[in-house]
């Protein structure tokens, strides 16, 4: 990762946005900037040059970690350390002024008002876009090779969960089973506390493993992923325990279907709302629209969900090298839910499905 190209990347949107320097507090955003992978740190990006804060805790991983910004331990607290920075700058005319752009959505109430009270009057605080997130949606070469070996890592995990996956078990069985794979294959750590939904619960979107036992009679809802030099994976799987009825199986091939559509229509210059159209349009024509109550699908990279958001109503216009999930299901409170879901890379000319595993009905 070449991270003085992002930062002058960076510089250069500055000037648009009418500030002097961007203060960025979002962890992933910061790693994404400078490489930095603690858990305590700000990065001040100015026209000069960056500078980075954090505490005694960092001093050695810190300076080791650390790309194109020059690297200040805190003796105290990190945001008194960029306060008293700030205020050492004699050569900035007070009657100009100094505006700090920040991360509006990502500080606190009580850290902006610590911000503002330690620094000069001379300073102002604006709520800058959303730069470093716009700038995460293209990925480059390094973060899809490394983005293609997390979800292939993380697509293995589905054949540890096939051969626990049986009635009697219990989902938590099922899950921390994935989750032990996960570890012994050099994952990192989960993307999100895996999601093993059986029975009622697989009408729940994001009904995670619980002591609940599997029975058979209904789907299975499986969605998981890992974490691998810090990029993530997601995906989601639906399996039948015991014999399938046809309405379920019907329900399951419009999931696909619809996920299919939506995939088909993937490409550069489209946009995200489209894509979501194109799955509720199936579902819709099979009777089942209703039963689809969320978006068809988010970004992913450094972060489990980022931008795009892939819904109803949303312009964003896919580039080539964006990574986006297509996850659309029907969910039937009380009795069962379908969710199929795919990382997608946007290319040009279509898109290319990065997860590798069969989506066909599976009944175990």
């Amino acid at each position: 990762m070449d991270y003085k190209v992002r930062q002058n990347e960076l510089r250069k949107r500055l000037a648009s946005s009418r500030i002097d320097g961007l203060l960025v507090s979002h962890l992933p955003n910061i790693r994404y900037l400078c490489g930095f992978t603690g858990s305590a740190g700000l990065l001040l990006v100015e026209e000069a040059g960056s500078t980075f804060f954090t505490d005694v805790r960092y001093d050695t991983q810190g300076r080791a970690e650390v790309k194109g910004a020059k690297v200040i331990i805190a003796r105290k607290a990190v945001w008194n350390a960029l306060g008293e920075r700030i205020a050492a700058r004699r050569k900035i005319s007070r009657s100009k002024g100094w505006t700090i752009g920040i991360e509006a959505e990502r500080l606190t109430v009580a850290e902006r008002k610590r911000l503002v009270d330690l620094l000069p009057s001379w300073v102002r605080l604006r709520s800058a876009p959303a730069l470093v997130e716009q700038a995460r949606m293209i990925k480059e070469d390094g973060e899809l090779e490394l983005m293609r070996a997390a979800v292939g890592l993380g697509a293995t995990l589905f054949d540890r969960a096939l051969e626990v996956l049986r009635p009697g078990a219990k989902e938590s069985e099922v899950a921390a089973a994935m989750e032990s794979a996960a570890r012994l294959a050099g994952a990192g750590e989960m993307s999100f506390p895996t999601i093993i939904a059986s029975g009622a619960r697989s009408a729940l979107p994001h009904g995670r493993a619980t002591e609940q036992a599997i029975a058979s009679g209904g789907f299975v809802v499986c969605d998981f992923g890992v974490i691998l030099a810090g990029y993530c994976s997601d995906q989601t799987r639906t399996v039948w325990v015991g014999a399938a009825p046809e309405e379920a199986r019907k329900a399951y091939e419009s999931v696909r279907e619809a996920q299919e559509a939506a995939i088909a229509t993937v490409r550069p210059g489209v946009s995200v709302g489209e894509v979501d159209a194109a799955a509720r349009k199936v579902l819709r024509k099979a009777g089942l629209g209703r039963y689809f109550t969320h978006s068809t699908g988010h970004g992913v990279g450094l972060e489990i969900h980022e931008a795009p958001r892939v819904a109803a109503g949303q312009k964003e216009v896919l580039k080539p090298d964006m990574v986006i999930t297509i996850e659309p299901g029907v969910y039937f409170p009380g009795k069962w839910g379908v969710r199929i879901e795919d990382m997608v890379a946007v290319r040009e000319g279509g898109c290319e499905v990065l997860t590798p595993t069969s989506k066909d009905f599976l009944a175990v």
